[in-house]
Formats: C-alpha cells, sequence, structure tokens
C-alpha cells in the first residue's frame, strides 16, 4: 500500500526544510535504511533515510524547493499504484506554524526553487544565474552557490576531475571588471542590487534572537581582566605537547570552573520555571557563512584544556561544513561568543535561549596598567556578562565574573 513520506522535523527548532538533493527519482526501487533524500535544516544539511521498502511513486518536494514541516517529502509504494486519491485526500498533520515567506517575487517558496535574485537594473531583464546542467559541483556547493548569486560556470573546481566543492565557493572572487555582480556586467555609475532568499538558519537566527532581546530583560556585567598570566601559561601548555590551546580554551575552562562555583549563573528560564542545571555544557558561538551557530562542550568543566581544543576544533569545523547533528548543538547550559580576533575590544552578546546568560570576550590589549604603584606594559582583556534578570541578579553576575577573573588572572588553579 503506497504510504506518504513527510517533511522531517530534524531539529527542535525547525518548522520548514528545503531539499537539498534526491539521491533517487521516480520509478527507483527504495530499500529501508537507503539515504533517500539531503535535507538542508536550519543549522544543517542532513542526510534522510527511508524507512520502509517501495518504489518511489512520486517526489512532493523538488530539489531546491522550501516546504514546512510534514508537507509531502514522496510517496513511497508498489510499481503502478495509483496514489493520486491519497495526495488529493491529504491533511497536513497540526505542527507549528512556519514564518510566513516575503510576499515580492521572485523569493521561492514551497512552489519555486530557492534560487538568488540576480542584479536588477533598468536595461536588464534578471534571469537566475547559477548553471548546474552539466557542472560536476557538490550538493552542498550548488546550494551555496545559489545563495551567494555564483555562476557555477565560472568557478573553478579542485575537486576530483574538476568537481567543484564547498572550499571553491568560499575561496570565489567576483570578478572586478565592469563591477561584475552576480553575473550580470553593471555599467559603473548604474544603480544596481541584489537580492538573495533569507536561508533557513538565517530566519532562525533572526526568530531565537528577537525573542531572547524583547522577552528576557537584559542587563549588562563588564570586566577588565589581566592576562599576561595566561599567555605565559598558553606559553608553557603549548610548548609541552602536540595539541595546541587558543586562549578561547582557557576562557570555556575558566567559565566552567566558575559555574560550578556559582550554579545559579548555570541556569535555564522554562517560561513557568527556572531550571538549574548540575552539568556544564557550554555553547560556544561559531561564525558561518550564513550567521552563527552555537555547538556545545559537553561537561566541559571535567574536560582539561588540550581536550576542550580538540573539541572546539572539531565542532567548528562542522559548523561551518553544515555537518553538525542535532545532538551537538543542543543542551547548552551557558553560552560564550568571542570576537577577540577580529580586533573588538568589547561588545555585548544576545542571551541564547533559553540560557539565562551569555558572556562576550573582546581582544588582548597591550596597554599601560598600574602594579605595585608603577605604570608597567601589560595586557588585559574585557568581558561583558548579558544577564536575564528574570533569574540572575547583579551580585550573582558579579560574583561569577570575579571567580572567572581569578581563573585567568591565575591559571595554575585551573591546571590543578
Amino acid at each position: 500500500m503506497a504510504e506518504i513520506i513527510r517533511m522531517p522535523k530534524l531539529s527542535d527548532t525547525m518548522t520548514e526544510g528545503v531539499v537539498a538533493e534526491w539521491h533517487k527519482k521516480v520509478g527507483d526501487t527504495v530499500e529501508s535504511g537507503e539515504l533517500l533524500a539531503d535535507i538542508e535544516t536550519d543549522k544543517a544539511t542532513m542526510e534522510f533515510e527511508s524507512f520502509q521498502d517501495g518504489v518511489l511513486l512520486h517526489i512532493g518536494i523538488e530539489k531546491g524547493q522550501t516546504a514546512p514541516v510534514d508537507s509531502i517529502l514522496a510517496v513511497l509504494g508498489q510499481k503502478g499504484e495509483d496514489f493520486q486519491s491519497m495526495i488529493d485526500d491529504d491533511v497536513v498533520p497540526a505542527t507549528e506554524e512556519p514564518e510566513a515567506e516575503p510576499a515580492p517575487a521572485p523569493t521561492p517558496t514551497a512552489e519555486t526553487p530557492k534560487a538568488t535574485t540576480p542584479v536588477n537594473t533598468p536595461t536588464t531583464t534578471p534571469s537566475p544565474i547559477v548553471n548546474d546542467g552539466s557542472i560536476k559541483a557538490s550538493p552542498l556547493a550548488k546550494s551555496l552557490a545559489n545563495e551567494r548569486g555564483i555562476d557555477l560556470a565560472t568557478v573553478n573546481g579542485t575537486g576530483d576531475n574538476g568537481r567543484i566543492v564547498k572550499a571553491d565557493i568560499d575561496s570565489y572572487k567576483v570578478p572586478a571588471a565592469n563591477s561584475y555582480k552576480g553575473g550580470i556586467a553593471v555599467p559603473a555609475g548604474q544603480e544596481s542590487f541584489s537580492e538573495t532568499p533569507v536561508s533557513q538558519m538565517r530566519k532562525t537566527i533572526a526568530k531565537r534572537l528577537a525573542a531572547s532581546k524583547f522577552s528576557a530583560p537584559h542587563f549588562y556585567l563588564s570586566m577588565e581582566i589581566d592576562m599576561e598570566n595566561v599567555m605565559a601559561a598558553r606559553k608553557t601548555v603549548n610548548a609541552a605537547q602536540e595539541v595546541r590551546v587558543s586562549f578561547n580554551d582557557f576562557v570555556v575552562k575558566a567559565a566552567a570552573i566558575a559555574l560550578k562555583k556559582h550554579p545559579l549563573i548555570n541556569s535555564s528560564w522554562l517560561e513557568d520555571k527556572i531550571r538549574y542545571n548540575n552539568h556544564v555544557n557550554i555553547g560556544v558561538a561559531v561564525a558561518v557563512d550564513e550567521g552563527l551557530l552555537v555547538p556545545v562542550v559537553r561537561f566541559a568543566d571535567t574536560k582539561t584544556l588540550p581536550q576542550i581544543s580538540m573539541e572546539v576544533k572539531e565542532l567548528a569545523g562542522k559548523a561551518r561544513d553544515k555537518k553538525l547533528q542535532p545532538a551537538e548543538w543542543e543542551g547548552n547550559t551557558f553560552s560564550i561568543s568571542n570576537l577577540g580576533m577580529y580586533g573588538i575590544e568589547s561588545f555585548t552578546a544576545i542571551i541564547n535561549p533559553p540560557d539565562a546568560a551569555i558572556m562576550a570576550i573582546g581582544g588582548i590589549i597591550e596597554k599601560p596598567v598600574v602594579k605595585s604603584g608603577q605604570i608597567v606594559p601589560g595586557h588585559t582583556m574585557k568581558v561583558t556578562l548579558s544577564c536575564d534578570h528574570r533569574v540572575i541578579d547583579g551580585v550573582m553576575g558579579s560574583e561569577f565574573l570575579n571567580t572567572f577573573k581569578s581563573m585567568l588572572e591565575q591559571p595554575v588553579l585551573m591546571l590543578s
């Protein structure tokens, strides 16, 4: 008997998905456990396997299309079986309402392929520019090219047999001649623009952070920390082992220890109750092409600096390649956002719900400092703790920051 396969809910925040690739075509035999399609969620592109045997009778969402969770993805059944009445009579199960798609064309909807709108000029009629007909490219490379308005015909592939891979899209340089944008040459001095459909990831970031900023009463506590001893400790640690640790690894470790000493900060706002977590799972914000992902270092207080370093590097790599799995981005109890490597001295971060706090880390700055009554060269780092006042009070946050500061200013305490 024919059976409807629906767009799966592959993450806790997913309301709609994009079919990045079909691995079967209509008429193909499908076995249970066999790869059916790649689905782009708000956080990653994930493989979707069939849960039953049968013949692929119908594809309900074409490659590149966006559709809400529980929409008809496909129909599996016996060869030649009638399934149209099943589709006609289908009632979509109740689910969370997806965000409304922008109305103006050519923004993609569940009925039109996802593509980047090309440059719009007074004399040129826009047309899709992504050319992937006979060009060899990975599904992820094609998806990224669509989102960035890159014509695959202009990209040099470095994969096997000239196949275009993600790295080729990431390193792509737009030709400078005639202000080339989005595949159309624009004469100098002529107004133009390009539009890109909002990705699933960016939609979720916007929804979650807007909800956090406007529902959680944020307040901020800032502190400047002497980093001289951490700099010396890092140099010693890296000279003694193969795994190199970063300053951010020290930050994660110091925060984890401070959270164990101040468990009220390691809490979650759950609307009708506050959850005080006994475990320490630290989300580490990672910048990706489409926004921000926050993979989680679990039980960070129990891990050594090298262990934290290896885990953060692995998770960050998966995040950038859109290969994170739900277990790797869920369950944070506290979050850290570090922009120090970009030359930012200080900033404030928006709380990552349901956490009650997030810490923003600035860069290490060389500056004159006063020690023992003398002005001497020094290195300091500014941090800002964003707190949800529904959970955390000023004194609680201040005590946590003082413990965090003591860990970094006396890093031997982290190594004992």
